[in-house]
């Protein structure tokens, strides 16, 4: 990680209170991470040991590459395997399964994000915002999307402004959502850091 990111990880003291929440579309609930610069530099918990890395069910696992292998015009089962993968924090394996899927079915735009927050967890943070303009022109209201597409701006491009019309516009169209809630916070927390920081208000995707 660069050094300039690292300095703007430990003198952005917002960061430590939203925590970099990063939200698949196919998991039912938010998912906090630490954010990839301050990952490498973090100490290990349980005094220095490497926490372990969640379960994979490998059964489950060979039942959907066999429906995968058998129907390869199905976007199903390798979503379910990408899933699979993704909360194994297996996440290259994730991109593939995800690409597999979206090249049979590349509307859904749950799957695109999910791949973009992939791309992200695999420091490949711009072709994760690129994944999620994706996801935008499919459905420009995706409040998923624009979530993290904010805390891909923030965390890995440093990108303020940007971070914030992204998490402004979450606000104004679900702002009771669980997404609108995170972006919330995510906005308070920037302006207490950064109160010179413009945040106004973007137009929302798709209007006039």
């Amino acid at each position: 990680m660069k050094s300039e990111s690292l300095v703007f990880a430990v003198a952005g003291m917002f960061f430590g209170l939203i925590a970099g929440w990063l939200i698949g579309s196919q998991q039912a609930s938010v998912r906090p991470v630490v954010p990839q610069q301050q990952a490498a530099s973090a100490p290990a918990a349980g005094g220095g040991s490497t926490p372990a890395q969640p379960h994979l069910d490998e059964a489950e696992v060979r039942r959907l590459e066999e429906l995968a292998r058998k129907d390869p015009s199905n976007a199903t089962p390798r979503t379910q395997l990408a899933n699979l993968y993704f909360d194994a924090e297996r996440y290259d394996q994730a991109i593939k399964w995800y690409e597999e899927a979206l090249k049979l079915d590349p509307t859904n735009p749950d799957v695109s994000t999910d791949l973009g927050v992939s791309y992200y967890y695999t420091n490949q943070p711009d072709r994760a915002l690129a994944q999620f303009k994706r996801s935008l022109e499919v459905e420009p209201k995706h409040t998923k999307t624009m979530l993290n597409q904010g805390i891909v701006l923030a965390f890995g491009k440093q990108d303020l402004e940007g971070a914030t019309r992204s998490w402004q516009q979450v606000v104004d169209l679900a702002p009771n959502s669980p997404e609108g809630q995170a972006a919330r916070r995510a906005l308070d927390s920037m302006k207490a850091a950064h109160p010179n920081l413009n945040t106004a208000s973007a137009p929302a995707p798709g209007s006039n």
